[in-house]
């Protein structure tokens, strides 16, 4: 009786040491972006990763690369498109010419908010006024960062004409041409190597939201801050067409019931966040912040913001592009998505 219980509990025992473990995903897809890993960008992905984990039984299952691991910041549109990663954070003004109609929701002074930026783009995209340019991949929602200002080492910013000798950094082409035409020197680089720059003295200045002052720390480096409202970058979270397209009909719907204009909003809403705590550092550190937009300072900055409008829906019209038609739909959108 001993020897028969002694061997039953021995088979139980190796039963249970040789049990599999909990079942693998069906899908890995591979997730890359440029803020820190340690960023609230960052969490904000991995809830939304984690969610569609959850929703799609732990099929599928989200790998996240933060900070430039598996590709830079310039080089995720074609990361994405060619498969180096499933999924990306795209913004389509680090790539010059190639996104024409959507950089027109960047124009200087359109949006005040993130969250409104977000609704307006996404939109333009729902409408397919610029889902054209987009099409060589899936795109799951796009969204914008708020107003983004001059933030300076040494020189405080209050006119366009301040601006002459400086070296800042710009985020797209239309920024860059609208500094130089002010003598000042625009300086293309990815937002995560800003910090270095400015450190060593490549940059005395940046063109950036108070997100990204406080996502890449550049209230360290930079003590004056001018609140313009100079522009607002898109972004495209999208994903690669064939890895879609190859997913089960189930798990599609999963990643589709991720997407679209709920997902661009609260991206918006994190980012309007994320400026107000970037201010709020720059305020506790004593800095120097100069509110331009919405006073009298503003008349001098509303001149170069229209001539910069004006300039960019012309070359865009005279290459037989609608951007006339985008930009209307644009103002009249951010009408309808609110402050």
């Amino acid at each position: 009786m001993f020897k028969l219980n002694r061997a039953a509990a021995v088979c139980a025992a190796t039963l249970l040491f040789v049990q599999p473990a909990a079942q693998a995903a069906e899908h890995t897809l591979r997730l890359a972006h440029w803020w820190p890993a340690n960023s609230e960008f960052n969490q904000t992905v991995k809830a939304w990763a984690e969610s569609i984990e959850e929703d799609s039984n732990h099929r599928l299952e989200i790998q996240i690369f933060p900070s430039q691991t598996l590709t830079k910041a310039t080089q995720s549109w074609d990361s994405v498109r060619y498969g180096i990663t499933d999924i990306s954070t795209v913004i389509p003004g680090y790539t010059a010419n190639r996104f024409p109609l959507t950089e027109v929701s960047e124009l200087p002074g359109l949006i005040d908010s993130a969250k409104q930026g977000s609704c307006m783009l996404q939109s333009l995209y729902d409408e397919k006024l610029i889902s054209k340019e987009l099409d060589e991949t899936h795109p799951l929602f796009l969204f914008m960062h708020g107003p983004g200002h001059i933030h300076t080492r040494e020189t405080p910013v209050n006119t366009p004409q301040d601006l002459a000798g400086l070296k800042v950094r710009r985020p797209t082409t239309v920024v860059g041409e609208m500094l130089e035409g002010q003598g000042a020197q625009p300086v293309g680089m990815p937002a995560p190597d800003t910090y270095p720059a400015l450190q060593r003295g490549v940059l005395d200045g940046v063109a950036m939201p108070w997100e990204g002052v406080k996502s890449f720390r550049l209230a360290e480096q930079t003590g004056y801050h001018s609140e313009i409202g100079l522009y607002s970058l898109a972004f495209v979270m999208t994903m690669n067409k064939d890895v879609y397209n190859k997913l089960p009909a189930d798990l599609q719907k999963v990643i589709d019931d991720h997407s679209g204009l709920a997902q661009a909003k609260h991206f918006g809403v994190l980012f309007d966040e994320l400026d107000d705590k970037g201010r709020a550092e720059a305020v506790e550190a004593g800095d120097q912040i100069t509110e331009i937009k919405g006073t009298d300072k503003m008349a001098a900055w509303k001149e170069l913001f229209e001539k910069t409008t004006n300039d960019y829906l012309e070359e865009l019209k005279q290459k037989g592009l609608p951007a006339e038609d985008v930009y209307s739909q644009a103002k009249a959108l951010t009408s309808e998505c609110g402050s």
